[in-house]
């Protein structure tokens, strides 16, 4: 008997044995207690524990963990086989922008058309420069701790490094030697642990910035599980949501002004549960329900101690179980079909907490001002191969000057432009 990789499958005696060996180590796996942490103490938010996201498994999902992505980005001819897969509408195509861009996350053009690109885990902020089909990734800033979120206005870059805003200034002048950075706000906890960030500008200057607890489930402290809007030229800051797990990403409704964002729910329920979301703040200050209720009426069978779910805001839309929504842009460019204006597209990360994975695509989100009249459709996908693998993990989108949109994949460590024409 050949095996599917063309090898001689063992005999008989051999394959008890090897059945002897799994079923040991099967029942030794089986006996090893379930990952626990107590996050009511104080140590636990000083000094989360590497594993942090491992600390409420079940019987039932025991063993799984978020994958390791590639330690070097895709080659590109490696992508250009791999977008081969992925499904578009008809009249849209795909086709690599820029590759080698490690762990590509947010995304913000600079007013003279450079590309700023912060990065998960390569510790770098890149520029991206250049005519089509000769892109030159240049790293510009490096060594930080975890710049995955960035923003741009008025020449001024603005990068989010777990802790502080820094804010350069001319950077766009300056991408062969940075200029020194300037603190615009720091107010925030130094754990790594959801500690990444995505920055957003609304129409007065002010940036939106998300602050995620570092645990799956539990009760934070006062500070955390909420989205803030800070003013850069001043430091002073607001509170404009609580109740909110991890959200990765934001946009201003181009009609009302109005932050929608997204939010991972809790893992550890089930593979079906609970559905991840995108909110519409309406009322400054609302609260989104976490830790006590998911997906809008799922109450915590833990912390939910009592609580409602109609005392909570309730979600948009459900998004779907562990699919993991990140950036995400209202759709304000000219080149797309009349019926894509201020659609919003959410580039979906993909599970770990599920046994086969879903997500790793575009969403293209229908919906009026108010969110009353909402529905969603798949707009692109095709980086999920099997059950647990990937080619590529959308992460961010950016709408280009020509109406273009451009998708960071931080599992390729590439960016992809999606175009449209008759």
């Amino acid at each position: 008997m050949i095996d599917r990789k063309g090898s001689r499958a063992p005999g008989a005696w051999s394959r008890a044995v090897v059945a002897a060996a799994c079923a040991t180590a099967c029942l030794a796996t089986a006996a090893q207690p379930l990952k626990s942490y107590d996050s009511t103490k104080k140590e636990f938010w000083e000094h989360p524990p590497a594993d942090w996201f491992l600390g409420d498994e079940t019987a039932a999902q025991k063993g799984l963990a978020p994958p390791a992505g590639p330690a070097l980005p895709t080659p590109l001819a490696e992508l250009q086989t791999n977008l081969k897969a992925v499904k578009l509408p008809k009249g849209f195509k795909i086709e690599v922008y820029a590759s080698g861009v490690n762990s590509a996350r947010q995304m913000a053009w600079g007013d003279k058309g450079t590309l700023f690109v912060g990065s998960f885990s390569a510790g770098t902020v890149y520029a991206i420069t250049g005519p089509e089909g000769n892109k030159v990734v240049k790293p510009i800033l490096t060594g930080m701790k975890m710049p995955t979120g960035l923003a741009f206005r008025d020449g001024a870059l603005y990068v989010v490094d777990i802790d502080k805003i820094l804010r350069y200034d001319n950077a766009e002048d300056n991408l062969d030697k940075m200029p020194a950075p300037k603190v615009v706000y720091d107010d925030m906890p130094s754990y790594v642990a959801h500690g990444w960030k995505y920055l957003t500008f609304d129409k007065a200057g002010w940036l939106y910035v998300p602050f995620g607890p570092p645990c799956n489930e539990c009760l934070p402290p006062t500070s955390l599980a909420q989205v803030r809007r800070v003013n850069p030229a001043t430091g002073q800051a607001e509170l404009v949501a609580i109740g909110v797990r991890n959200s990765v990403g934001g946009d201003i409704d181009p009609r009302s002004g109005d932050y929608w964002f997204t939010e991972n729910a809790r893992d550890w329920i089930s593979d079906d549960l609970p559905s991840d979301k995108l909110n519409h703040i309406t009322k400054i200050g609302a609260h989104y329900g976490y830790p006590y209720c998911h997906q809008g009426d799922l109450p915590d069978p833990k912390y939910a101690m009592g609580h409602k779910c109609s005392e909570f805001t309730p979600p948009a839309l459900k998004l779907g179980a562990h699919v993991a929504p990140l950036g995400m842009k209202f759709y304000t460019g000219k080149q797309f079909p009349a019926e894509y204006a201020n659609n919003i597209l959410i580039a979906e990360h993909g599970s770990w907490n599920r046994h086969k994975y879903q997500g790793a695509r575009i969403m293209r989100v229908v919906t009026d001002p108010q969110g009353k009249k909402i529905r969603q459709e798949v707009f692109a996908s095709g980086w999920i191969n099997g059950d647990q693998s990937y080619t590529g993990r959308p992460a961010d989108i950016v709408v280009a000057a020509d109406g273009s949109i451009l998708v960071a994949d931080d599992w390729a460590g590439a960016i992809y432009r999606i175009s449209y024409g008759k």
